[in-house]
């Protein structure tokens, strides 16, 4: 188990004033099966009134509305994060996982990808969908080379595998569809790693009872230093940030900064 204190903090600058802005956030990690999470803090900017609801995957949002011009709107969130994958509790098993969603659709791409794992899957025979999982891993991994700037958050599994580069949502989205094309139960997770800088997403796959993660974009098990966010079927339904406002031409420069370090007990 390792004690980890977090700050992730966004600012998004508007080229001119907008208005009526509404917004939603999934930025705040939460307790789960395999992290207890205390001493959280949401600082907003404009201070405006906010609603919070928990969705349909366990994730915590939040949401407001900013009548008055502003050019800039900024978050921070800052807590501390208990995580011990070692004892993961067990979750309920959710089919819905097991078929595409909007962003892993398949694709040649996508099926020239499935056709060269296949005979390693075979060799395994009764091997466990963790094991299976890790073949996929290593496979997305080697077909990618990591390239911000490459894709878009709308590029899919698809898309992204052709390109042979982009970041750590296109390794996920491409393991998560072909994770599912298997027969695996996998999900989508958004959270943070130390040493990324900025937020980063990783695969979990459900094997007895317990969702296990799996990181693509580094070739690895998901450890204790990583802290989940939100999950879902794809990056849609982990979206830390969205929203709409009134402005005419308006261009908006987004910046981010995640800091997750370990702490004394």
């Amino acid at each position: 188990m390792k004690k980890l204190r977090f700050d992730y903090e966004m600012k998004l600058t508007f080229s001119e004033p907008v208005t009526s802005h509404r917004f939603q956030l999934r930025c705040i990690p939460v307790t789960g099966p395999r992290q207890q999470v205390v001493d959280v803090d949401l600082h907003l900017e404009p201070d405006v009134p906010l609603e919070t609801l928990v969705d349909s995957f366990d994730s915590l949002v939040v949401t407001g509305f900013i009548p008055e011009a502003h050019d800039e709107f900024r978050y921070r969130v800052t807590g501390t994060a208990f995580v011990d994958n070692e004892h993961t509790k067990s979750e309920p098993e959710k089919p819905l996982y097991r078929f595409e969603s909007q962003l892993t659709g398949w694709g040649p791409h996508l099926d020239a990808l499935a056709a060269r794992i296949a005979p390693q899957l075979e060799e395994l025979e009764d091997a466990c969908p963790l094991d299976r999982a890790h073949v996929v891993m290593h496979e997305v991994y080697r077909s990618f080379v990591y390239t911000p700037g490459a894709t878009t958050v709308r590029t899919t599994a698809e898309e992204a595998l052709g390109l042979g580069a982009g970041v750590c949502q296109d390794y996920a989205h491409v393991m998560l569809a072909i994770c599912r094309h298997i027969g695996l139960e996998a999900r989508y997770i958004a959270g943070m790693l130390g040493g990324e800088g900025a937020t980063h997403a990783w695969v979990e796959v459900y094997q007895e009872g317990r969702w296990i993660g799996l990181d693509p974009t580094h070739d690895r098990l998901v450890g204790d230093d990583y802290i989940s966010i939100a999950h879902g079927r794809d990056y849609r339904d982990c979206m830390l940030d969205i929203g709409v406002f009134s402005g005419g031409r308006v261009e908006q420069t987004q910046w981010v900064s995640a800091s997750v370090v370990e702490a004394d007990r």
